[in-house]
This record gives structure tokens, sequence and C-alpha cells, in this order.
């Protein structure tokens, strides 16, 4: 394997080792996972790396989509789904890089920031496990990237809606810590399963996920178990990643509220027992109760079908689509997508190479505004994966932002944490 030299890195240069191990649990999500994967390819170059997929019984084909796009991937079919914890459990106990990073498929990571990352936990000999930024499509922090131990009140608050209503309060905002910066590093409890780095020795000795988990809550057990070894588990700021969420369980769905409360209680039951587990399982209780009461009145106002006819409406409106990227990348995305939809769509692009950063991001906004621009496609090739989500952070028009990796055959997007992405894609 090639040796390759970085610029900041004290201990990743010159070494033949395996630094780092990636592991991605998929199911049905093989056209966010070919982006990731894309991503993921031009962030590990700096590192001797390998990068694990183990699909839990996806019904897309994702296996035979995927699998011939990526043969540097290691592929694991599951026939079955097993949950998000035992499907890592099996990459984790197969790999062999000194660290392991658990990832989402739904994410974009920048170029440069699997190095940073890994720059910071070598610099800090006392770090456990690394999360970081994370940013839902449109651009939008995502509070749980840093978390605290969930208690009766902070998961109460938490299912109630409350933390969002009050998102800096330190008492209703405690479960995701919302008073701190989220552009700073600190040092919290519980890190997020979507991007979890932490050293292979760490999670080996602790048998990596518990298996009790199917899905929620194994990330909150792991980040406990590793500061119970005398580690610290650290939020990293100094580098964001696209998560675009909404690919399972919608967060807002009554289900998502009966999936936490099982994690919730697996893991007070696991790490509190005794009186403060019965004092939290009612008190979660009253929370699943009052959501539901609450789902329902909705559902009695007329006014939720006639705004989800109106918005269905303007979804199947003609778009007005912006592509954003070299000359020859957009021209490229616009020969795959839009050949056979010009008549119905208006397109035009924004060279993001020629100007200078600054400028670009100027006539981009202005010209969002202008020309009531409906949909921004991000063409990454010429133009970076991480100038994309700089870009996406301080862009905020009422436009879908979507994203394309060069060489892929699709293109991602998803509005909002709470709703299903959206993808276009061709196959074969």
């Amino acid at each position: 394997m090639k040796t390759v030299k970085t610029l900041n890195s004290r201990s990743f240069v010159n070494f033949r080792r395996l630094q780092l191990s990636i592991i991605i649990v998929n199911y049905n999500v093989k056209y966010f996972l070919e982006q990731c994967l894309r991503s993921v390819f031009k962030a590990i170059q700096p590192l001797q790396a390998e990068v694990w997929v183990v699909d839990n019984a996806s019904f897309d084909s994702s296996i035979a989509y995927l699998q011939p796009k990526f043969p540097w991937v290691k592929f694991i079919e599951k026939q079955q789904n097993v949950g998000f914890a035992k499907a890592n459990n099996e990459a984790l106990f197969s790999c062999n890089g000194e660290y392991v990073l658990f990832l989402n498929p739904d994410t974009i990571v920048p170029e440069d920031c699997l190095i940073k990352c890994l720059d910071f936990m070598e610099k800090h000999s006392q770090s456990g496990a690394l999360g970081i930024r994370m940013l839902d499509g449109s651009g939008n922090f995502l509070s749980e990237s840093k978390r605290s131990f969930p208690s009766p009140l902070t998961s109460f608050f938490k299912l109630m809606g409350l933390s969002r209503v009050f998102p800096s309060s330190k008492l209703f905002a405690r479960y995701s810590l919302g008073w701190l910066s989220q552009h700073q590093n600190h040092t919290v409890d519980v890190l997020a399963g979507a991007f979890m780095l932490a050293k292979r020795e760490t999670l080996i000795k602790l048998k990596g996920f518990d298996e009790a988990f199917f899905m929620y809550g194994e990330d909150i057990d792991l980040s406990y178990r590793i500061q119970k070894l005398g580690f610290t588990n650290y939020y990293f700021a100094e580098s964001s990643i696209i998560h675009f969420k909404g690919e399972s369980t919608k967060k807002g769905s009554l289900n998502y509220v009966k999936m936490f409360y099982e994690a919730m209680s697996i893991f007070v039951q696991k790490h509190y027992g005794g009186k403060s587990a019965n004092v939290f399982a009612f008190v979660l209780k009253m929370a699943i109760w009052l959501r539901a009461a609450l789902s329902g009145i909705t559902r009695l106002f007329p006014r939720i079908w006639l705004f989800s006819k109106i918005r269905k409406t303007k979804e199947e409106l003609p778009r007005n689509i912006l592509l954003v990227g070299s000359e020859e990348d957009c021209r490229e995305v616009t020969k795959l997508f839009f050949k056979e939809t010009q008549s119905r769509h208006e397109y035009n692009f924004i060279n993001a190479i020629e100007a200078n950063p600054a400028e670009t991001l100027g006539r981009l906004k202005e010209k969002i505004i202008r020309d009531n621009v409906t949909e921004v496609i991000f063409c990454e090739g010429t133009l970076a994966f991480r100038e994309i989500i700089e870009a996406v952070q301080l862009i905020k028009p009422k436009a879908a932002f979507r994203f394309h990796g060069e060489g892929t055959m699709c293109i991602v997007g998803s509005n909002s944490k709470d709703t299903a992405g959206e993808y276009t894609a061709l196959e074969g």
C-alpha cells in the first residue's frame, strides 16, 4: 500500500498500518449510500483505510446495485434485518483498523473530515469516542450531535417537544445540551451512532454495541460504557457532515416515540435499576400517552388534509432548477437527468469554480431569490464536498438542496430531518 503524506497530521504520516475502518449499516437506502461512499472515497485518500457495508436484508437490491460500483468496499449481506447494533458488531469483529468509525449511510463527509478527527483523537489521549457537527439536508444544525445521558425529565421534555420549543434552555434542552455552542469543541456524554469514532481496542474491550438494542439507544449505551472505562467523549465542531435523516423512522411519529421509549427502558434497566428505573418508565409512558392524544386531536382537523393536498400540488409543479459546480460537471448532470424533461423544467447553472467562493455565494443567493429558484443541485467533482457543505450552511433561501457526486447515477436530498429523503436515479 502506498504511503501518503499530509500537511496537518502529526501521527498519521508515513505509516503503513491500517489506520481506520469505516462501518456502514444499510437498509434500503442505496442511492443515499452511493453518495456517501463517493464522499468517503475522497475522504480516505490521505489514510490507509478500509470500508465495510453491512446490508440488513434490504429489498431494494442494494448489494447488486452498489457492489459493482464500489469494488474496494467489503460488503456483508444479511438474510434478515438483525438490527443496527448486531450488524455493526459483525463488521467490528472482522475489521482491522486502529480506529473504527460507525457511519450512517445517509451521510456526506467532507474531504478533510476524517484526517481532522483522527488528529484530534491522537492529540487527546483520554478521548474515548468522538462525534461531529451534523447538518440536515438544508444545512440546519442537528441537535443530536451532542447530548447528555437520559434522565426521566430530560427524556420527557424531549418526547413532548419542549426541547425543540426551548432549544437553549438548560432545563428543557438538557437532552441535546442546547446551551453549548455548536461551533466549539466540547466534552459531552452521548455521541450519535450516525458518526462515532473510537479506537478499535476500546470497542473490542466493550464488546461493541449491546445487541439488546435493535434501533435507537445503542449509541447512548456505548457512550455510557466508554465513560465508565474512564475515557472522555468529545463533540468535534471543526468539521461538519450532512446527515439527511428521515430515511427510516420519522422523528415525529408515534412509532419513533415507541421505539425511543423501548430503547430508553432497556438503558435505564441496565444502568440505573431499582426505583429510578420505575420512575423513568412511568414518566416515559406518560409522554407516549400524551403524544398519542395530541396526534389523535390533530387528525380531527380537516386543514391538515387540505395542507397535504396543497403540498402535493406544489410538488407536482414544474421545477426551476439551478445547478452549482463547474461547467463540465453541471452539463454532465443535465445530460444524465434532465434530457427528457427539458420542456417541463427550467434549469441553468452557476460556475462555482471560476469565481472566488465569497463571490460565488453572493451570486448564488442573489440568483435564487431573483429567479425564484425552487431547487439547487450541487454537482461535486471539481467542486469539493467540503465546499458544498460550507455553502449549504450559508445559503438560507426557500429552495430545496440536492446533491450529486461525480460518477454517481443519482441525485439525493432531504428538506428536513422529519421528512423522508428524495432522489432522482438512473439504474444500470
